[in-house]
């Protein structure tokens, strides 16, 4: 079941601060420290984040990983996309392996990152979401799985003035029950960076997307299709966090749940059949 209420964990992680000159010094201290314990030099997992003006929120999510209860081995990969604000200097107070990327776009980005992670395995965060401690490892009990190239997570939306929990939690339950009619045939449609996994020789071979465009994630995950399964992580203790800010571009709650019934209904007949094979890096969305 989807948590009806915010997660204890959830509040733990979700700093107060508005801009990277307000976070004090301990909360760094005490980071590095735990990432000194839990990152390994000779990683199974590389973990990729893209970071794009997230000075702030590239804390919360390294944070909320540093309390990963996984045993596997992993490092933290940042690539700084190109930011404008100050996501360079909260990074650089931050013990984790770090890129700067100037071509604009998570698929450059992220492209860049595969090509120098460790990690035989490469799992997707976004920068401005939250991690479950038990996220890896239920990530990592369906990629590792035989024959499975891809997998992907469902997750959930943090209250803010405009959008109460017992809403979110209603477009949660509509938007999973949609993927679930989506992996039928086109799972890759629900393969998306904010909860993802990888057999990084898969995600070399098939390549992100080079300029910026949004799809990189599914597109890598379709071409991957030839190597393997894409897989469903149903756990609900995989399920990241993060704000309703994607739904400010519809403006109200209303008008993104009605948006969103409106276009998945106009192409629900076309998710029952398989797609067809094509240029991944030249197709529009």
């Amino acid at each position: 079941m989807i948590n009806y209420t915010v997660p204890s964990w959830v509040k733990e992680v979700n700093l107060p601060f508005k801009s990277y000159f307000e976070i004090p010094n301990p909360i760094f201290e005490d980071l590095n420290a735990a990432l000194d314990r839990l990152q390994s030099t000779e990683p199974l997992i590389t973990i990729i984040i893209a970071a794009y003006n997230e000075e702030v929120n590239i804390l919360r999510c390294i944070t909320s990983l540093s309390k990963t209860k996984c045993k596997l081995p992993f490092e933290i990969l940042v690539v700084n996309n190109n930011s404008a604000d100050h996501t360079q200097d909260t990074l650089n107070r931050i013990h984790v392996r770090q890129l700067f990327q100037p071509i604009q776009g998570c698929g450059p980005a992220r492209q860049m990152a595969q090509e120098n992670a460790k990690g035989k395995f490469i799992l997707l965060a976004d920068s401005d979401c939250l991690y479950p401690p038990e996220w890896m490892d239920e990530m990592m009990k369906v990629l590792q799985q035989p024959g499975v190239a891809c997998v992907y997570g469902r997750y959930s939306f943090i209250p803010e003035p405009g959008y109460a929990r017992w809403q979110l939690y209603m477009l949660e339950k509509m938007k999973d029950a949609i993927a679930g009619v989506r992996h039928l045939k086109r799972a890759y449609l629900n393969a998306f960076g904010i909860s993802m996994g990888y057999v990084k020789a898969y995600g070399l071979k098939a390549g992100y997307i080079m300029h910026n465009t949004r799809g990189d994630d599914g597109r890598l995950a379709f071409d991957m299709m030839k190597y393997g399964s894409i897989e469903q992580v149903k756990s609900n203790n995989a399920r990241p966090w993060t704000s309703p800010r994607t739904l400010d571009r519809d403006g109200s709650f209303y008008k993104a749940i009605t948006n969103r019934i409106t276009r998945e209904a106009g192409r629900f007949f076309t998710l029952l059949k398989s797609e067809k094979p094509h240029d991944t890096k030249k197709s529009a969305n």
